[in-house]
């Protein structure tokens, strides 16, 4: 569905993306993971021919997105992530405006169904409408043509909790029909609450494209060990183990590798407990930013 080959993006000397390369299947939700200015956006305009790469090459549907931009916008439900609407226009105005520019191929009755479902009240004209329902009207214009595509940038943007929750709700359904979902995020919850494959993106590089749940299960390991006589400061802290806490006889240690030789170490001490603590997609992420989540600027 999604192709790239050494995507690579320069804005004067700055590198907005260099030599991206990933793979989206069909009917799946692909998250594009990474904090602001890592570069989600710059490869979002890349797909749909708003900026053109330097070098390297990315294809929608099998088609090129430069040679072939026009067919892929047919098929696509874009929500950018800074969003530019028609400030005199009504909502059902606009909408009907963009329905007529993809030739009439949404049902009505859905526009509606979807207005209801995010609580739009699509009558009023748009400067009248505050950032969340403006949101709201970007959505509705992305998916109402039921696309095989979507890609959305930072969909849940300015949203207050049970309208995100509905918007992911949709994301859902647009997957159980067969259709594709491209989402932009740096928020870690909604990824992790709809995302089947996640690519996690680092100053305009993919460091991690792996399952939700292999990323979360498959490379850290928390673990709580309590212990009849304290070790010392700093022994689980070697490559591949990292200490991040200790009290009262016990210590907390995250471990990527070298599982056995920790345990053989703690035995030293008489290890009385072991706990084992779920890791979230937030510990995963954390390992690829470090704690400050700084990225390069777009």
């Amino acid at each position: 569905m999604i192709e790239t080959n050494g995507l690579t993006v320069y804005y004067g000397r700055h590198r907005g993306i260099d030599g991206l390369t990933m793979t989206v299947d069909p009917a799946q939700v692909y998250g594009f993971l990474g904090p602001n200015g890592a570069g989600k956006t710059t490869t979002l305009r890349v797909l749909l021919d708003i900026i053109r790469p330097s070098r390297g090459t990315a294809e929608l549907f099998g088609l090129d997105c430069q040679k072939d931009g026009v067919e892929i916008r047919r098929r696509v439900g874009y929500l950018p992530g800074e969003l530019s609407l028609y400030p005199q226009l009504r909502a059902s105005q606009y909408l009907n405006m963009v329905n007529s520019v993809r030739g009439n191929t949404a049902d009505p009755a859905y526009i509606s169904y979807l207005c209801d479902y995010l609580s739009l009240d699509p009558s009023r004209r748009m400067r009248t409408y505050s950032r969340g329902n403006k949101q709201k009207i970007g959505l509705v214009a992305a998916f109402m043509g039921r696309p095989e595509l979507l890609l959305l940038d930072e969909p849940t943007s300015g949203l207050d909790p049970l309208v995100q929750q509905s918007v992911l709700d949709l994301v859902r359904q647009a997957r159980d029909e067969g259709r594709t979902v491209f989402l932009s995020s740096h928020v870690l919850s909604e990824v992790q609450a709809v995302c089947d494959r996640v690519g996690i993106i680092r100053d305009g590089r993919l460091a991690a494209t792996e399952s939700v749940e292999d990323l979360v299960h498959g490379q850290i390991h928390r673990i709580t060990m309590r212990f009849e006589q304290m070790p010392p400061v700093g022994l689980f802290d070697q490559d591949g183990l990292s200490e991040i806490s200790r009290g009262d006889q016990h210590v907390t240690v995250e471990v990527t590798e070298g599982l056995n030789r920790m345990l053989l170490q703690a035995a030293r001490y008489g290890v009385s407990d072991i706990e084992t603590h779920q890791v979230s997609l937030e510990d995963v992420f954390m390992r690829y930013y470090g704690r400050s989540g700084g990225a390069a600027s777009d």
